[in-house]
């Protein structure tokens, strides 16, 4: 019996304890409230999680872009671009999610209840340094621990030679922190079950009737993103056709949007970007840096709407400094964390401690995370051939009448065997 349920897909147990822990709190009612414990328990260990997988990732992604010394300036462009579409993305996000009412009349009542002051600019930009940076990882102090990850990643690449071994400790310690990961998110169907059991046995079932409008804001800023920052990009940065652009991702964008995981469709997407005229060099560093860092949809789009979406109803409400720092958090903590299994609720759980939102909120996102998850990957797999050609026209790294060519009937069949392949990696 153990080994059939570890065969179910990962998403199917956690929606299984959504529809269960649901259920229970229909049926017993405010008898179903002392299984919140078990939700209680997933919070804290995802709260351990945080600071040290924050601080690890970022230190060792600072490190590796550093060490590719033959390719400084094309790191430098796509680094750049990933940060500028991050933001953008980000910004979307934040926009959509404000136009939209997704929290209707519902309103909850968060455990734990976080003082709220605004501080003015200044006070947040002196804030993001850190005073006491063991005390910054001891309180968990995200923009802090950022901060002097990228400063400890950028001064190991200065050091050279004689800080190998400590960038080697933080590459070891990232690798732990990944598995540990991997093991708290064994408990997200259990902690689902829990949270979901307490608030519809203490607010009613009318509580899940929000997740729909949440679903769809996600959707049409994915779509938003894709159409005008990515097709306005591959227009009048790289001076190409967007609607050739698109007609030849599509095969990398259907596998994104079945598998849902950019490593899984790394071999359909360097097909693409061949068949778009990238160069195989340039190809080979941008995809699987994009698939590890770029992450627009999961880092900037996702984030964005759901700390609006939770902040809506729990009934908190957030001025221009909550949506600047979201911003700010889910776009640079994207670039640490995106390698990571079950990166989005990791980056999610960071922008919500940023902004003091209630970490319970994350139960109602992950029991539908797989439908999201699907329009992010393709969003984030997109952006990677994006950057591509963009970064590789302006490189001359880039084949303009290869761009052009339409004879490419090889790249569905290739897609489709990757296909197979990724299901295995997701």
């Amino acid at each position: 019996m153990w080994q059939t349920i570890k065969q179910i897909p990962f998403w199917q147990k956690v929606l299984a304890g959504f529809i269960l822990g649901a259920s229970i709190g229909v049926i017993f009612g405010e008898s179903a409230t002392v299984l919140k414990p078990l939700g209680d328990l997933f919070i804290s260990a995802i709260k351990m999680l945080v600071a040290p997988l924050v601080f690890c990732a970022i230190v060792v992604s600072i490190t590796s872009l550093g060490s590719q010394v033959s390719l400084k300036r094309l790191s430098f462009k796509t680094l750049a671009m990933f940060m500028f579409t991050g933001t953008l993305a980000s910004l979307i996000g934040l926009t959509v999610g404000s136009l939209i009412d997704m929290g209707g009349s519902m309103e909850l009542v968060a455990t734990e209840v976080r003082e709220r002051h605004v501080p003015e600019f200044a006070q947040v930009l002196l804030d993001m340094i850190p005073v006491n940076p063991f005390a910054s990882l001891a309180e968990g102090k995200v923009l802090q621990i950022i901060v002097f990850a990228a400063l400890v990643g950028i001064a190991i690449n200065k050091v050279g030679e004689k800080a190998v071994p400590l960038k080697q400790a933080f590459e070891a310690g990232a690798e732990v922190m990944f598995q540990l990961t991997r093991m708290v998110l064994q408990l997200t169907p259990i902690g689902v079950f829990g949270l979901m059991a307490w608030v519809v046995g203490e607010y009613g079932l009318s509580t899940l009737l929000p997740l729909g409008k949440f679903i769809a804001a996600i959707y049409i800023a994915a779509l938003i993103h894709i159409i005008f920052v990515y097709g306005g990009l591959i227009k009048f940065a790289a001076k190409l056709s967007p609607l050739q652009f698109f007609r030849k991702a599509m095969p990398a964008q259907l596998v994104a949007f079945t598998t849902a995981s950019s490593f899984g469709t790394l071999p359909a997407s360097t097909r693409c970007t061949e068949s778009m005229g990238v160069s195989k060099q340039y190809g080979a560093f941008v995809l699987p840096l994009g698939a590890t860092m770029n992450m627009d949809g999961c880092g900037g789009i996702y984030p964005a709407i759901a700390a609006i979406f939770i902040a809506q109803i729990y009934g908190i409400p957030l001025d221009m400094t909550d949506y600047m720092l979201i911003a700010v958090t889910a776009t640079v903590a994207s670039v640490g964390t995106a390698g990571v299994p079950g990166s989005a609720m990791v980056m999610l759980s960071v922008t919500l401690g940023v902004v003091g939102l209630p970490l319970e909120g994350i139960a109602f996102i992950a029991a539908i995370d797989r439908i999201i998850d699907m329009i992010r990957t393709s969003t984030n797999v997109t952006g990677d051939m994006m950057t591509a050609v963009v970064i590789g026209k302006s490189e001359g790294q880039l084949d303009e009448q290869q761009f052009y060519n339409d004879q490419e009937a090889d790249t569905i069949e290739e897609s489709q065997q990757a296909t197979t392949q990724s299901k295995s990696v997701s």
